[in-house]
């Protein structure tokens, strides 16, 4: 398996059919739409001849308003639905994109949207207009001991009523200087913390008198506008606040009655989101008066799905299809990169995505890179219980839960590393950090066959050879794609001469050290000196300027250095391995140092607590340096990526799964 081999595609078919193609498209979710070049519209009669792309234009903005009434009328449902007892998360379901479209039906969406919209705009106006009687309840409130109705002194002849309000702090200086009007009458009708509420009864004569004092004094004048009693009006009020409370509850339950059409309007929302992307396709085809050209890239794979749906829904073949090969030019520039490989492979896609897609024509790291990241991830988290205990969760969310795709090949990606957690669990004998063949005994067997307390330098030294292993893979990889370019003098010194040196190192230390044999250290010998020459030579062999060759030669050997500090990062595997295993035994300990009754009511759920701790941190731990591993000792060997992603035109998918075969 590896990049997924892509054809160019063009279409052309009379105008009419132009949104069918689309969704035709989009459903099969396997086509990357690109501007249509401009070879084939000269082949076509010109550019003059196809019109400038305005309708899409105009009917994205129709989509996008529906849209926008469509999410703002969710967004009400959901806010009020709990007054109705009835809030819940729509549960995500698989459709295809036509049974989508089919059970979509604008008239009812639209009746529902207004209903919705009618409905809040009903309840913005008792939610304003209750405001304001509020405001008006607490200011009758201050008014209400107010016996007389201020309307009745407007008419008279001698005397004028004033109204106001004045901070408490001048209060006594105020009242003082009105005492010293004999013919002005002044009663308190209200005092608040800071305020107090007064009622003048004034000569018309003396009126300026009054103005000046109560200008001195901040005195805020006060219209009553209501033709009954300050107690009548602060009691109309508030039971016109009651009614609008009533109304406003009755208006809620109504709109949480519309909560059945919750599942209809996400749908739509899909279908119009699905429209929108697909108008905003359209500007990359080209348009005449009487047919349409689109071009983009499909997967070899996909080319006979989609001739048979266009001879299905186009029986008369009056839709012109062609694939064609790209060009070289094509694939250094412009060819979008799927990756294609085996379902057990593919949630490994997501690493390799996450580095760098590869380009067109590079290979797919993903397959090599998987058996590694297994043994490492497993190598990292070994514990039995904990790799069962997510392989159980993760099948049974898989199982019962429609996810997102991305979340799902999440999913599957844990529930594959699950295994090797198990695996390496059963090397070591770790159950929940307990040295579980103490307890079920081993059947004659030497177990575990490694133990993280007493075989740490076994547990290192097997760490490192599944570096060098990763290494050596690697280098392989880049000679034999440097042999496919035809660059051979480079697989040499870039590849195959590295790994003689390192297997010549390995067999002189192991004959020097270990064996005690001096073959092994001649043959090393042998091995590594012609390798480094190897390294040396190369590059001045290619070098116009000898001396630039050799200088970039002892250059390039000095990069063992690089590859010492790559061996010993692969410590990191037996250093987490034998940490996450020690935290989860003091856990244990921890718990078992309790009395009784406390280790089997708090040390419980202390336990949980802390493997859940301790799971989540080897897990993170495990999926991070296991990544690194990858991406710097392993991929550094030998890929390159940059590659562009394959962007097929297809739907969102926020709410549903879209898929070609339900």
């Amino acid at each position: 398996m590896a990049v997924d081999k892509m054809k160019k595609l063009t279409i052309v078919a009379d105008n009419e059919k132009e949104e069918t193609v689309f969704q035709i498209l989009q459903g099969l979710q396997a086509v990357e739409i690109q501007k249509v070049s401009e070879e084939v519209l000269t082949r076509l009669g010109g550019e003059e001849t196809f019109q400038p792309e305005t309708v899409s234009k105009l009917n994205v903005k129709n989509y996008e308003s529906i849209l926008g009434k469509i999410q703002e009328s969710l967004l009400i449902i959901e806010r009020y639905a709990a007054l109705s007892h009835q809030k819940s998360q729509l549960r995500r379901s698989v459709y295809t994109l036509a049974d989508l479209e089919e059970q979509y039906d604008p008239v009812a969406v639209e009746g529902y949207v207004e209903t919705i919209l009618s409905l809040k705009e009903k309840l913005d106006m008792i939610g304003e207009e209750r405001e304001r009687l509020s405001v008006e309840e607490n200011l009758l409130a201050r008014w209400k001991n107010l016996t007389v109705l201020p309307k009745d002194y407007e008419d008279m002849t001698y005397t004028e009523l004033i109204l106001g309000s004045l901070n408490l702090t001048n209060q006594a200086d105020f009242l003082s200087e009105i005492e010293k009007l004999e013919r002005v009458h002044c009663e308190e009708i209200y005092l608040s913390p800071h305020h107090g509420y007064y009622a003048l009864l004034v000569l018309k004569n003396e009126k300026n008198l009054v103005q000046q004092i109560i200008s001195n004094y901040s005195f805020q004048r006060y219209f009553y506008p209501y033709e009954v009693l300050p107690e009548q009006a602060y009691q109309e009020t508030k039971e016109k606040v009651k009614q609008l409370i009533a109304e406003e509850k009755a208006v809620k339950k109504e709109i949480g009655h519309c909560y059945e059409w919750k599942k209809s309007l996400y749908l739509a929302e899909e279908v119009v989101r699905a429209k929108i992307q697909r108008e905003v396709t359209k500007k990359g085809l080209a348009r005449s008066q009487d047919f349409f050209v689109l071009q983009g890239w499909i997967p070899e794979s996909e080319e006979e799905d989609l001739s048979k749906e266009l001879n299905r829904r186009f029986p008369d073949n009056d839709v012109y299809l062609l694939f064609e090969e790209p060009t070289a030019q094509e694939i250094q520039q412009v060819v979008p990169t799927k990756l294609k490989n085996h379902p057990v492979v593919e949630p490994f896609e997501m690493l390799t995505e996450m580095y760098s897609l590869p380009r067109y024509d590079e290979i797919d790291p993903t397959p090599i890179m998987m058996p590694f990241y297994l043994t490492f991830f497993g190598m990292m988290a070994a514990d039995i219980g904990y790799g069962l205990l997510l392989f159980l969760a993760t099948t049974l969310v898989r199982k019962f839960v429609v996810l997102p795709k991305g979340r799902n090949r999440f999913m599957k990606l844990f529930q594959i590393l699950s295994l090797p957690i198990m695996a390496w669990g059963f090397i070591y004998g770790s159950f929940f950090g307990v040295e579980i063949y103490q307890y079920i005994g081993t059947g004659g067997l030497p177990l575990p066959l490694l133990s993280t307390t007493t075989d740490v330098n076994q547990i290192l030294i097997l760490s490192v050879v599944f570096g060098f292993i990763q290494i050596m893979t690697g280098l392989l990889v880049n000679g034999i794609q440097l042999i496919k370019r035809k660059q051979y003098l480079s697989s040499v010194s870039e590849s195959f001469a590295w790994q003689g040196l390192l297997v010549g190192i390995i067999v002189l230390a192991s004959g020097m050290l270990f064996l005690d044999n001096q073959g092994f250290v001649i043959i090393g010998s042998a091995v590594a000196i012609l390798s480094a020459l190897s390294i040396v030579v190369v590059p001045i062999i290619q070098s116009k300027s000898k001396l630039k060759g050799l200088a970039k030669g002892m250059y390039g050997l000095y990069g063992i250095t690089g590859y010492i500090g790559d061996l010993v990062s692969y410590t990191r595997l037996m250093a987490l391995g034998i940490s996450g295993g020690s935290i989860a035994a003091a856990f244990n300990m921890i718990v078992g140092f309790m009395p009784p009754v406390a280790k089997f009511s708090i040390g419980i759920v202390l336990l949980i607590v802390l493997h859940g701790l301790n799971i989540f941190l080897s897990l993170l731990s495990a999926y991070v340096h296991g990544a690194r591993l990858q991406y710097v000792e392993f991929f550094g060997k030998f890929y390159t990526g940059g590659g562009r992603a394959f962007n097929p035109l297809k739907t969102e998918e926020k709410y549903i799964n879209i898929e070609k075969k339900k």
